[in-house]
Formats: C-alpha cells, sequence, structure tokens
C-alpha cells in the first residue's frame, strides 16, 4: 500500500522529533529489493535511506559540493536552492533560482537540475528565465550560458551534466512551462538535447524524444544516457558521443513502460553512474539500480515520487531528492565522474 504524502510527512516528522536528541542520527524511510546478488555488493542487506530535511514541495537537482563539503538541491515550485550540510543542516542558498521576473510564472519556475562545472561554478538549468545560468559560488551574480537556439527560447531546461570535450549537455521538455506542451510562450517545435560547445555555440543533437529528463555519461565519456519520462514510453536511451562532440545513433537501453504500468508511481527522471557502470535512476517506485548490460538488479523503494540522486562526501554517499524528501543512503561503490 502507498503512503499518503501528508500521512508520511507526519510520521517523519515525529521520528524527526524523536531523534532530537540523537546526535546524526535520522528517521529512515522505504527498502531495498534485490533482483540480482551483484546488488547485494553495492548495498548490504543493512542498508538504510536516511530522510535528511522534509517539507518541501519538489525537490530536484541534488549536487554535491566537494570544496565546501555540503549538498544544493532545488525546490523547484518555491523557487529556492537549498544547502545541506552535516553541521549546520539546512539554509536557503539561492532565491530566486530560476525565475526573476514579475508575478507568477508557472507552477515549477525555479531552477531544476544543477551541476558544479570544472570551473567550480554553479551551473543552473531555469525553468522561468528558460535558461542555462553559471554564478560563481564565492562571488555570485549570474551569467548566461545559453537561453535560444536559432532564435527560439528553450521551453524549461531540466537536467545538464559536463562532458571532458568541454562541452555541457542537457534537455528541454515543457514541464516548467505553466500549460507544458500547449503553453502559448513556447516557441520550439521540438523537445530537444543541446549541446553548448567551448565556444559557446548552441547545438540541437536529439530531437525526436516526447519528454527528454535525466542524463549522464558513462564512464568512459564515449556514451551519453538520456531517461525520458513519458509513461507510454518510460526508457533510458544510449547514444555514442562522436569526435565533434555530436551523438550518433540512440539505442534503447532499459524499458521501464512495463513497470510503471503496474501502478507504481514515477517515472525515468533523473541519474548517476558509478565507478562500475551501474545506472542509479528514479523511476517506478523509487531508484533503480541497472548494471551495464541493461539488467535490473534492485531497487531502493522510496514510497514516494524520487526525482533525482546525487554522489557525496567521498564518492560513496548517494543523496536523493524524493518528492518533498531530502533523503541519502551509503554505498559500497563509488560516483563515477562525481
Amino acid at each position: 500500500m502507498r503512503l499518503s504524502a501528508t500521512y508520511l510527512f507526519l510520521l517523519l516528522q515525529s521520528l524527526f522529533a524523536s531523534f532530537s536528541h540523537a546526535q546524526k542520527a535520522y528517521p529512515t524511510l522505504g527498502k531495498i529489493t534485490y533482483n540480482d546478488p551483484r546488488l547485494e555488493k553495492l548495498l548490504p542487506k543493512d542498508s538504510k535511506l536516511e530522510v535528511l530535511a522534509m517539507g518541501f514541495v519538489w525537490c530536484e537537482g541534488p549536487v554535491w559540493v566537494k570544496d565546501g563539503g555540503y549538498l544544493l538541491f532545488s525546490d523547484v515550485p518555491k523557487n529556492t536552492v537549498y544547502k545541506w550540510d552535516e553541521k549546520n543542516e539546512l539554509s536557503v542558498f539561492l532565491k530566486p533560482s530560476g525565475y526573476t521576473g514579475l508575478g507568477e510564472y508557472s507552477n515549477e519556475p525555479g531552477s531544476n537540475g544543477l551541476m558544479i562545472d570544472k570551473k567550480g561554478r554553479l551551473v543552473s538549468c531555469e525553468h522561468g528565465d528558460r535558461r542555462i545560468s553559471a554564478m560563481s559560488l564565492n562571488k555570485g551574480g549570474k551569467i548566461t550560458l545559453a537561453d535560444h537556439f536559432e532564435g527560439k527560447r528553450f521551453n524549461s531546461p531540466n537536467d545538464i551534466v559536463e562532458h571532458a570535450n568541454g562541452s555541457y549537455y542537457f534537455t528541454d521538455p515543457p514541464y516548467g512551462l505553466a500549460g507544458y506542451e500547449k503553453d502559448p510562450s513556447r516557441e520550439t517545435p521540438y523537445f530537444g538535447v543541446y549541446q553548448i560547445t567551448p565556444k559557446g555555440e548552441v547545438k540541437m543533437i536529439i530531437n525526436d524524444l516526447q519528454r527528454p529528463n535525466g542524463l549522464a555519461f558513462s564512464v568512459d565519456g564515449k556514451t551519453l544516457y538520456v531517461s525520458q519520462s513519458d509513461p507510454e514510453k518510460a526508457i533510458l536511451m544510449a547514444y555514442p558521443v562522436l569526435a565533434d562532440g555530436s551523438v550518433g545513433k540512440g539505442k534503447l537501453f532499459y524499458d521501464a513502460t512495463a513497470m510503471s504500468k503496474t501502478g507504481l508511481t514515477g517515472l525515468p527522471d533523473g541519474f548517476k553512474l558509478d565507478i562500475e557502470g551501474n545506472i542509479w535512476t528514479s523511476g517506478p517506485g523509487g531508484i533503480l539500480i541497472i548494471s551495464p548490460e541493461g539488467k535490473l538488479l534492485g531497487k531502493i523503494e522510496t514510497l514516494e515520487i524520487a526525482s533525482n540522486c546525487a554522489w557525496g562526501n567521498d564518492g560513496s554517499m548517494l543523496y536523493l531528492t524524493v518528492d518533498g524528501y531530502l533523503c541519502r543512503i551509503k554505498t559500497n561503490t563509488k560516483g563515477a565522474n562525481w
């Protein structure tokens, strides 16, 4: 039985109160299911999903700041980026995070995916301002990396990664538009995947996905994985990265469509890889762990919809954004390219 969000919130709130006098102790959530014995090497049977903070509207875009030892994540509807660390726990890091205009914009105006680039800047996918921005973590002040393609504004940039070739790659579904795909302010006919080259040129590299969402590179950087949050085609695709930074013909890597039609909530969204090439992706029921061959190893069942995840600490801690909750789980592996 799926717990209601209200009941789960009240239950965890009471658990937080009971743990308030125990240093570094947090309530736990969900469970782990094992489909393949290989998962036990990644997540031992006694692994626990800890709830670090709660009460948000919709969490997204977690990213670990190595130099500062803290996590940043978006609350998209609240137009806010929060900061969490072990010592001071939760604080507002940036507001507004993705919409700087006047009045109401949409239900999800704020930043979504976040990334720390090789220059140490916070790179944000901004829904409301419909752009990719970069900001120094020390001095503030944003610059725009991209806000249009061929004279047309993006829909609502969603998630972003950086390749060793110096390019950024990001997805542009309609989720941040007030009317989604039917919004009158929509300009581009595509829900594209784009490349920003080291010279700042914007190129559309994929234009045939209905709902591109999360993306990540393989350990060797030769493959770009892209998730699609379409309930009729809930999939992960794999594209070879070519010499010029574009991608070749994609192939199906994993299909979660049948799983999504069993009553489990959630679709493929944000994801990360570990050093062995396993994919840890949000999907129906929580976080799916998929082998490099495309086999489901198991699942972190989160009870509520998981949106994204990120490696942190020494690279072995996996942070999860789960609906209105920030969670984490200790693993026996480490993140790839984290």
